[in-house]
């Protein structure tokens, strides 16, 4: 598989930052090895759909019913009519800020692959969970609880984010990713079969270019999830390179 190397923008972007995103677009080229995206605020989608054809754009949540009332929401279907074709459900942002439960991740990722929509669904683990030897159990619950019970096609992929590594500059031991990963290919494999090996688990939480090579070096990362580092071309190409060394 090629490494999946996916920005997350979150609550930033607007319409001066469209020049950037056709930048990074154009440098991807470069990096074939490669499978790069970026999951914009909803209201840059479809104008970045129109200036880099060819090139992945994502949202980064969508609600779980296809419309209704409910002020504020964006389905699945509207995301793809935007021009999106991937999306990110079950952040950590929004299971701490909006009180997602796995119950409400597994909901969305169904409504997104209904929609058509590739789906990335994050999992990972506090600090405190983390220091009082949870970590695993934490995260292979989550694993458990929000991913469908049967899949088909190669629609989705895993991110394990650790909280506390998240915008931190902080990022686990090479060998607690490795150990995390493992655990989750696992689980990908016992509820999936021979399919769960060709589910990605990205890494993600203050992935840069100073450690992408080495974090993805690790086996079973797929990928990386990039939050602050893929905010510019600058700093995403980077990661980029180290990604493209893998498929070589």
């Amino acid at each position: 598989m090629r490494k999946l190397i996916v920005g997350n923008w979150k609550m930033n972007g607007v319409s001066s930052d469209l020049a950037e995103i056709a930048a990074i677009a154009e440098k991807s080229l470069n990096y074939s090895a490669v499978e790069p995206a970026l999951c914009l605020p909803a209201t840059l989608i479809s104008r970045a759909c129109d200036n880099v054809q060819g090139f992945t754009i994502g949202g980064q949540d969508c609600h779980m019913q296809p419309s209704g009332a409910h002020t504020g929401c964006v389905s699945a279907d509207m995301l793809v009519d935007a021009g999106a074709s991937l999306t990110i459900v079950g952040h950590s942002e929004r299971r701490a800020a909006q009180h997602e439960q796995d119950h409400d991740v597994l909901a969305k990722a169904e409504a997104a692959h209904k929609a058509g929509l590739k789906v990335i669904i994050c999992v990972g683990e506090t600090l405190a969970e983390r220091d009082a030897g949870k970590a695993l159990h934490i995260v292979l619950g989550q694993v458990a609880g929000s991913l469908p019970q049967n899949i088909s096609g190669e629609w989705l992929s895993v991110a394990y984010e650790p909280v506390w590594a998240i915008g931190t500059g902080r990022i686990p031991e090479m060998a607690d990713v490795r150990e995390m990963h493992g655990a989750i290919r696992s689980a990908l494999v016992d509820r999936y079969g021979p399919v769960g090996n060709g589910v990605r688990v990205l890494y993600g939480g203050s992935m840069n270019g100073d450690n992408a090579a080495e974090l993805l070096a690790v086996e079973n990362v797929d990928g990386g999830l990039i939050g602050g580092a893929s905010l510019t071309c600058a700093k995403f190409e980077p990661i980029l390179a180290a990604a493209q060394a893998f498929g070589e």
